[in-house]
């Protein structure tokens, strides 16, 4: 599994912050999120954290 993300270290804009926390508080997994956000895991995870957000990941 080799996706390459070619937004590499982007700045989070409002509109992905908006919708990181609407995602988060659906209850959406790590993967699913990152992915519909176009967002790395870990760039995901991290902004989640940042901004003291609960991310599900599947189990």
């Amino acid at each position: 599994m080799t996706e390459k993300f070619e937004r590499h270290r982007q700045p989070w804009k409002t509109e992905e912050v908006q919708k990181l926390h609407q995602l988060a508080a659906k209850g959406m997994s790590l993967k699913a999120i990152a992915k519909a956000l176009t967002r790395s895991e870990e760039s995901t995870k991290d902004r989640a954290r940042a901004d003291g957000l609960k991310v599900s990941k599947l189990r």
